[in-house]
């Protein structure tokens, strides 16, 4: 028994017990890939934010045998927003299932950079079924999911990113309240219509003032003020919102969107509207007094039945509390305090007379029990526009196009009829049965094979990435002709602010180009999946009811143009993936 054992006993008892010793491996770690993550909207610098990041990362797993092999790096994105929605940590998520892959594990600079909340609890895992270990700097070595104490970590990790993105939030708001209050300052954005923005002087911060940077205040434009007066004059007078948009369309003064076309390039520059005229008579800053916090930043779950899938920000008006008024007049004013507290008051005895005095201040009903199926779908071939739904001839529902309300001189007028009329009776029969036979079980492939070669052809509307190669093209043809006048003559310290600005202009845009993803294009994997969630169409639509009908048409994103000489109504439809721009974040 003795001579079995030999010289080895643990070896032999290591034997019996089926023990696999693993030999002590002294490599390192090897490649890794680097993640981090920085905002621009705090006006981080993305190069240094990435060299700081990286170059702790590598301080941290060099010493251990680490090589940094793949670096993944988002910029101008939130911190919380989920990794499958940032473009770099979703791009690294997919490589998790690459097994080809050279690097076996992923180092970050700083933990409270890259997750936030719970993300950690839920992120861990995916690494953890691909085998690829996490390091992080806080706990000074690899994450270690048999841990408590690095569970524990990284949930304190997360509660602290997400106290101190609140923190900043806090401070940076209470600061801009206290200048609106104490100094009046202009907090940047467009100028109200009446007003332009004006150099104030050196900024009072000594460091931005060394750099360059000017105080801007707000001026007065006297052709647009006078029709912001006329606005508020005719207001008094007992004329409703479309009432003085009319009017004003029709003396040829330039709405907002037309006067400064710049600042306006999401707007069509078609004329006044009676929304437009509401949002300049619901503007207390033409009082001269400064007002800040009237709307404000709201974060809402993206699908609650999904928390995981993070929030999405949405403007909305604040609460009375949380808007701040300067002490003393901070700008020229346009309309007088007394001026804008009657037609305020005017507005508020009309809104609480009920339905006959809404009519009588807006000149249109906005409210009722009628649903309009196709509200904000239809549009007039003639001009573009969307129709808007009336009840007309024995309570028949319609939807209109009225030449009366296009500007004058507009070009759609040459041809424009004085009434379009869409009767809903005589296009709800046919479209349903056209996108119920889509539907169809015997059509569904040859509707996804239709969706799919859709996705080839070039598209008629520009991108975001047109949109930020037409800013960038505006800003150098500027900055090239701020150049050139320096050239033949002019005072460079003139034009020291206009170059700088336009600079920077050029720098942002270049950025946002940069880091602008691809246009992504779905599998039909993708598409019969997408068509499976949308659920009976055909019994949807046989069931006729509708609040049914309307969730179908909206599922299905239904667009309709109605050419009114042919008598045709153009009807189509683009399911899609929901798709969500996330503002940039602390």
């Amino acid at each position: 028994m003795t001579d079995e054992i030999g010289s080895h006993p643990l070896a032999v008892l290591d034997d019996l017990l089926g023990v696999e010793v693993a030999d002590a491996v002294d490599d390192g770690i090897g490649p890794v890939a680097f993640y981090g993550r920085c905002s621009t909207e705090d006006n981080q610098d993305p190069d240094t934010s990435h060299g700081w990041q990286l170059g702790n990362a590598q301080k941290f797993v060099e010493p251990l045998g680490g090589v940094v092999d793949a670096e993944y790096f988002d910029v101008g994105q939130s911190r919380s927003v989920p990794w499958e929605r940032r473009e770099a940590a979703s791009q690294l998520l997919a490589a998790l299932k690459d097994p080809n892959r050279r690097w076996k594990a992923v180092v970050v600079g700083k933990g409270t950079r890259c997750w936030f909340g719970n993300q950690f609890s839920l992120i861990a895992p995916k690494f953890a079924a691909y085998g690829v270990e996490l390091w992080v700097p806080e706990l000074g070595g690899r994450f270690d999911e048999r841990n408590p104490s690095h569970k524990m970590l990284m949930s304190v990790l997360g509660g602290m990113s997400e106290s101190e993105r609140q923190h900043v939030q806090a401070r940076v708001r209470a600061a801009m309240d206290a200048q609106v209050l104490n100094e009046g300052r202009h907090q940047g954005g467009r100028a109200p219509y009446g007003y332009v923005v004006a150099d104030g002087g050196p900024h009072p911060n000594p460091r931005k003032a060394a750099e360059g940077y000017r105080l801007k205040v707000l001026a007065v434009d006297e052709a647009a003020a006078d029709a912001v007066r006329r606005i508020f004059r005719d207001y008094l007078n007992d004329m409703g919102d479309r009432a003085i948009a009319n009017a004003l369309n029709r003396d040829g003064i330039p709405c907002p969107s037309a006067k400064r076309p710049d600042q306006n390039r999401h707007r069509l520059a078609d004329g006044w509207q009676a929304s437009t005229v509401r949002a300049i008579l619901e503007n207390p800053r033409y009082t001269g007094y400064a007002i800040f916090g009237r709307w404000t930043k709201h974060e809402t779950l993206l699908d609650p039945d999904d928390v995981a899938a993070g929030n999405v920000t949405r403007f909305r008006r604040s609460s009375p509390d949380r808007i701040v008024r300067s002490r003393k007049p901070a700008h020229p004013e346009i309309v007088s305090v007394e001026e804008f507290t009657q037609a305020q008051l005017l507005r508020r005895s009309r809104s609480a007379g009920g339905n006959r005095g809404i009519a009588k201040l807006k000149r249109t009903r906005d409210k009722g029990t009628r649903r309009y199926l196709l509200r904000g779908m239809a549009r007039c071939g003639f001009c573009g526009r969307k129709m808007h739904g009336a009840v007309i001839r024995k309570h028949e529902t319609y939807y209109r196009c009225l030449a009366r309300s296009l500007a004058p001189g507009s070009e759609a007028l040459a041809e424009h009829p004085r009434t379009v009329n869409l009767r809903e009776a005589d296009v709800l029969e046919p479209l349903n049965t056209w996108i119920g036979r889509l539907f169809a079980p015997t059509n569904v492939d040859r509707t996804v094979a239709a969706l799919l070669g859709s996705q080839a052809e070039p598209s008629t509307r520009s991108g975001p990435k047109d949109a930020l190669k037409k800013k960038l093209t505006d800003a150098t043809t500027r900055l090239r002709r701020l150049q050139g006048a320096v050239e033949a003559g002019a005072d460079p310290a003139a034009l020291v602010d206009a170059i700088n600005t336009a600079q920077a202009e050029r720098a942002a845009a270049q950025a946002e180009l940069d880091g602008a993803p691809d246009a992504r294009t779905l599998t039909d994997g993708e598409i019969y999946a997408m068509i499976d969630a949308l659920g009976d169409v055909g019994s949807a639509l046989a069931d006729g009811k509708p609040e049914t009908l309307s969730k179908v048409y909206d599922s299905l994103q239904l667009r309709l143009k109605y050419e009114p000489h042919a008598r045709v109504v153009e009807a189509t439809i683009s399911p899609r993936v929901v798709s969500v721009r996330v503002r940039g974040g602390t």
